[in-house]
C-alpha cells in the first residue's frame, strides 16, 4: 500500500458545555472521490438532514474513522486550543492502518505527533478526507451532547448542541453550571448576562 493519508478535524472548540471531539478518517482515492460526488465537504455547510445521511456512508467507505475526545477537565486544565490538538492526537493513535501523512484541518500542528503532517487552512474544503472527518466528529459529537441533555436537562442541549445561545446562558443564570459546563468562559458568561437582564 502506498501514502496512507487521514484527514483530522474537531469539533466543539467554540462549545460552552460538553467535550471537543475530533475525528480522523482514511480514504482511498476512489472512496475520496465518491464521497466528494455524494456532497461531503466541509459540515458547516451541509444541513443535519444531509451530516446524518452522509454519516454512514463515510463509515462504509472509509479505510477506517476513528474518534478522540478531550474531556471538558482536560479544557479547563489545558485550554481549548491544546485540548483539541489531544483529541485530534487520540483519534489519529487509534487509526488502523496508521497513516502515512495526516492532513490537519487549520493552522495548528500537534505537537509530538510521530507521523508527518500538513496543517492545512479550510482544509474541510480542500481536502476529501478532512471534510468527512469533519462530518464524522460533528455527528458524533451532536448525538453525545443529544444524549446529554436527559442527563443535564434545562439547558436545552438537544437544540443548542452545547453553544453558548442566549437560551442556554439564560439556563445557566438560572440553574448554574453543571458538571459538563466549561467554567473558563464563566467571566464572558458573567459580563453577557449582565447585559442580557440589565
Amino acid at each position: 500500500m502506498g501514502k496512507i493519508i487521514a484527514g483530522v478535524d474537531e469539533v466543539g472548540r467554540g462549545a460552552i458545555f460538553g467535550p471537543v471531539v475530533a475525528a480522523a478518517v482514511i480514504l482511498s482515492e476512489e472512496s475520496a472521490i465518491y464521497l466528494a460526488q455524494q456532497g461531503v465537504t466541509d459540515s458547516k455547510k451541509l444541513s443535519p438532514a444531509r451530516r446524518d445521511a452522509l454519516f454512514p456512508e463515510i463509515l462504509s467507505h472509509a479505510l477506517d474513522s476513528k474518534i478522540g475526545l478531550a474531556s471538558v477537565h482536560e479544557i479547563e486544565r489545558i485550554n481549548i486550543l491544546n485540548a483539541s490538538l489531544l483529541a485530534m492526537k487520540r483519534a489519529i493513535a487509534r487509526l488502523t492502518p496508521s497513516p502515512t501523512l495526516c492532513r490537519i484541518d487549520g493552522n495548528r500542528s500537534i505537537k509530538d505527533l510521530p507521523i508527518p503532517q500538513e496543517t492545512i487552512i479550510k482544509g474541510d474544503l480542500l481536502h476529501t478526507e478532512i471534510a468527512a472527518a469533519s462530518v464524522i466528529a460533528k455527528v458524533w459529537r451532536d448525538r453525545l451532547i443529544t444524549r446529554l441533555d436527559v442527563r443535564f436537562p434545562g439547558y436545552e442541549l438537544a437544540s443548542n448542541k452545547g453553544y453558548g445561545t442566549v437560551s442556554h446562558r439564560r439556563a445557566i443564570a438560572k440553574l448554574g453550571f453543571s458538571s459538563q459546563h466549561r467554567r473558563t468562559f464563566k467571566v464572558n458568561t458573567a459580563i453577557e448576562q449582565m447585559e442580557l437582564f440589565n
